[in-house]
């Protein structure tokens, strides 16, 4: 057996011959390849693919192949699914099982990773629940020795959720979500200019046949008026309150109307709620020019998204940890992410919440309770007759970034439903010294969520040198509370326009590459002194170095990289992509960098160097930003009023307490508000970075990914989690269904 060492040599002592094999089974998402491309170059090189999924699986002969590090080559970038998916009814019968049984012993498989939706990891559960049973009727009808059956005693299985509905439970997403709804934003925006230029009303149905998600985060990216999903049927008289509300958005000024379907979208009486339907009732009712348009599968299509990348390489380097650790007691388990922590959950406990409808929607993800929550609010709450006397004023500062626009929309909108005075501030902190302040009002941040770059306008200006101006401003406008958007976030695991910054670039010019051989891409990246940037595109692109400040280098690291690339252009993958933070090195620059590869790979390779620049911070939101920053804005403004009502005595707010003064963040699993004060201890404040990055953990992946010998660090890894006690609250629709369901059952 031939190993890449790059996991440490413990993970080989094992008793017998062991084979690992990944399948993609069921319907195809947008970045299966970027698994299966993990899964292969992280594990041994001895590994097998199933082409068509399970079918291939019962089928054997040409559909069990030898997977090698160039076959699994320029896969980052590819939609889909390489190596084939497909519906097999034949695994759903014993027989069919059987016999995928025997192709596995046959081939001294015992470690399966399954990519797939719930159906497909439903039937890898049941498969191994039968394995014994099936390697004794092997034996039993002459097929296998009894030493192939001893040898194969036990089936490793780890599973990794790939659906574009995010209809798994135990994770906040899984692979080909984050793709899929690119997809349908960027329909989206296309349809909302001429819905603006005809003053029309448009409805789009979204996949979604059971779950909803890619409807509500839609809506919620858009700024949709009215959002119908399987899991929150609107309540009785819903007709009435569409129109009142389609009437009501016109009446403000607003030229347009969108409505988000998901397809499997009913009403409270079990009636499907379709986008025809919806459509004669806008027209009879008000008279609306509208339109429908139905995706489809264009859905499914397309290149993958730079979190899908992401997310796909971190599944597919745990996956290949939890078979490495199995033992036969270890129970199989599916790698799911939560907030921003891979984790592990047991295979068979997803499988009943899944085949339990009340249950399902009990465990429903933090992430889609947050949506929904934070959708209602914007969308079907309606501001106060009262008004609350508080004055919260927002500003962005430091450079532009895709996103901010979406989160002052929604600062701007739950700061009016909670009664208080929104002001703008124009032009960053110098325009808060400057007194350049406006109210803004609800129909003043319409369509702002798809808008790339800051509307307010932003400086990158600090504020020490205004600091009487600023003061005597704020008394001026009687501002009580303060939302700053921007700057140096230096403490979030996922700040806002990081994916607008890494989706298309590095990917298109490793593309570029390909198609010249024996050429080397040296791309230089925008973040300061940090190297997050840098390294989640390598990551995401498949880059053979990322340069960053975080991690020091030397002129011998660099004799090492390019000496690496040599030995590459030998082998039938002849292309390389570097990547180069812009001041990872005050002596390393890039054109230093471009000089060194380009002289020391004469003859073997040519080099071409692109500095990106101001462009990363350009272009439209991804959703992803849109979602984040939407529920950012809500969540500081919702802080501030319950802070506010806490220090308001007599007329008077006393903001003397070390948390008055907060940063919202993304820290493990969740949002949360972190004193400055606190921070103070974590920061470098000369390179304007975090003392400790999480994300440096990610790096080890990428070069192990560039065939660099390297171990990884196995020390920290997910543990095991349960599915039922990760929630333990729901809405109260849901909860009020889950109780009558229990009753049902009880009697």
């Amino acid at each position: 057996v031939t190993v890449v060492p790059q996991i440490p040599n413990e993970f080989y002592h094992k008793p017998h011959r062991e084979q690992s094999c990944v399948a993609a089974v069921a319907c195809c998402c947008l970045s299966f390849q970027k698994a299966v491309f993990l899964k292969i170059r992280v594990c041994i090189c001895v590994d097998d693919v199933f082409l068509q999924g399970y079918q291939g699986l019962v089928d054997g002969g040409e559909n069990i192949k030898l997977a090698t590090w160039e076959s699994v080559s320029m896969m980052l970038q590819l939609g889909g699914t390489v190596i084939g998916s497909a519906r097999c009814m034949d695994f759903r019968a014993r027989e069919g099982r059987m016999k995928a049984a025997l192709n596995l012993v046959k081939l001294g498989i015992t470690n399966l990773c399954v990519i797939g939706g719930d159906g497909s990891l439903t039937g890898a559960n049941q498969f191994r629940t039968e394995w014994s049973t099936l390697l004794v009727d092997l034996v039993k009808a002459g097929k296998i020795s009894d030493d192939e059956a001893k040898t194969s005693s036990h089936l490793n299985i780890v599973g990794m959720v790939g659906s574009i509905d995010n209809d798994f439970c135990g994770t906040d997403m899984t692979i080909g979500t984050d793709s899929a709804l690119h997809r349908i934003i960027e329909v989206v925006d296309a349809i909302t200019t001429t819905a603006q230029s005809h003053q029309r009303t448009f409805i789009l149905e979204v996949m979604g046949r059971h779950c909803g998600y890619l409807a509500l985060v839609t809506a919620l990216a858009c700024g949709a008026d009215w959002v119908f999903i399987p899991e929150m049927p609107p309540d009785e008289g819903w007709e009435g309150h569409l129109c009142r509300r389609l009437a009501d958005q016109r009446a403000r000024g607003c030229r347009l109307n969108v409505i988000i379907v998901a397809e499997g979208a009913m009403g409270r009486d079990g009636k499907p709620i379709g986008s025809e339907d919806i459509k004669k009732l806008v027209e009879k009712n008000l008279g609306f020019d509208t339109r429908t348009t139905v995706l489809g599968h264009v859905q499914r299509g397309g290149t993958p998204s730079a979190f899908d990348r992401i997310l796909g390489s971190r599944m597919g380097v745990e996956a290949v940890m939890a078979l490495l650790e199995a033992t036969p007691e270890t129970p199989a388990c599916v790698v799911s992410l939560s907030g921003n922590q891979a984790v592990r959950l047991p295979l068979i406990e997803c499988v009943q919440v899944a085949a339990n409808t009340s249950l399902f929607l009990l465990v429903l993800s933090r992430s889609f309770e947050n949506n929904w929550n934070t959708y209602k609010m914007l969308a079907h709450i309606n501001p106060p007759d009262s008004k609350s006397n508080i004055n919260v004023a927002i500003v962005n500062v430091g450079a532009p970034c895709a996103g901010m626009n979406a989160a002052v929309r929604s600062a701007v909108r739950i700061g009016i439903i909670q009664g208080h005075n929104m002001l703008a501030v124009y032009d960053g902190f110098e325009g808060l010294a400057h007194g350049n302040i406006k109210p803004i009002t609800w129909t003043g941040v319409s369509g702002w969520t798809g808008k790339g770059g800051s509307e307010l306008g932003t400086k990158r200006v600090l504020p020490s040198k205004y600091i009487e101006e600023i003061s005597l401003t704020i008394a001026k406008f009687n501002i009580h509370s303060l939302v700053i958007i921007g700057g140096t976030i230096i403490h979030q695991q996922y700040p806002l326009g990081q994916y607008c910054n890494t989706s298309t670039i590095s990917p298109r010019i490793k593309q570029s590459a390909a198609g010249t051989k024996r050429r080397v891409f040296i791309i230089e990246t925008m973040g300061g002194y940090c190297g997050y940037l840098a390294t989640m595109a390598g990551l995401a692109a498949g880059a053979d170095a990322a340069y960053i400040y975080e991690d020091k280098f030397g002129i011998r690291d660099l004799e090492m990289n390019v000496e690496h690339l040599v030995q590459k252009m030998k082998t039938d993958v002849k292309r390389g992509l570097i990547l180069r933070n812009e001041n990872c090195n005050a002596n390393y620059t890039t054109d230093f960098i471009f000089a060194l590869y380009s002289e020391e790979g004469k003859g073997v390779f040519d080099c071409r160097k692109n500095i990106l620049g101001h462009m990363q911070q350009g272009g439209t939101p991804t959703p992803f930003d849109r979602n984040f920053g939407t529920k950012m804005g809500s969540k500081a403004v919702l802080w501030l009023t319950d802070k506010l009502k806490e220090v308001y005595r007599h007329g008077r707010i006393f903001a003397n307490t070390p948390d008055s003064a907060c940063v919202l963040g993304m820290r493990k699993r969740a949002l949360t508000f972190q004193p400055l004060a606190e921070l103070i201890e974590q920061t470098d404040f000369e390179h304007r970075i975090p003392k400790t990055s999480w994300w440096l953990k990610l790096r080890p992946i990428m070069k192990i990914l560039a065939k660099y010998n390297i171990s990884l660090d196995t020390s920290e890894h997910a543990h095991m989690e349960h599915v039922i006690k990760k929630r333990v609250s729901m809405p109260a629709p849901l909860m009020k269904k889950h109780e009558e369901e229990v009753e049902e059952e009880e009697e």
